[in-house]
């Protein structure tokens, strides 16, 4: 089970909790960075990060429901963002938070970068989530 704590005696964050705690007996899932190619390995939105924003929560969520958790699972995330303008990452963000990923909320950190692995890319998400305890999350 996961606790999360937004704490009244600091700053409100806009769609994020401020910890999580993982009571004992859960199983965690590290997930790999999530980025915006198709299942054919092409870039999905060129120059778009709203759209790219959309095919890694597309990814993450398909990549959660393979080991037998979801978006609402997920404890906490690292977004990361080809940008030096707060404008760019508050347009992830948006998306991020229109998104199931905010469920709970979850912990998160937004950082803007100046590369990511794959040409084009400009948003990549990693994620630890909490897996039930029935799944198989296979090998």
């Amino acid at each position: 089970m996961v606790r999360r704590t937004t704490v009244p005696s600091l700053f409100p964050p806009p769609g994020y909790a401020h910890a999580a705690v993982v009571e004992t007996g859960s199983r965690l899932a590290f997930m790999a960075g999530s980025v915006p190619l198709d299942k054919d390995g092409t870039l999905v939105g060129p120059g778009d990060f709203a759209a790219q924003t959309a095919q890694v929560l597309a990814n993450l969520e398909t990549a959660l429901h393979a080991i037998g958790s979801d978006l609402s699972r997920v404890i906490s995330t690292d977004v990361y963002v080809v940008a030096s303008e707060p404008a760019d990452l508050s347009r992830v963000w948006d998306v991020v938070h229109a998104s199931g990923l905010t469920t709970g909320p979850h912990t998160s950190t937004l950082l803007g970068v100046a590369c990511l692995g794959y040409t084009g890319q400009l948003v990549e998400i990693t994620a630890v989530a909490e897996v039930d305890a029935a799944a198989d999350p296979g090998e």
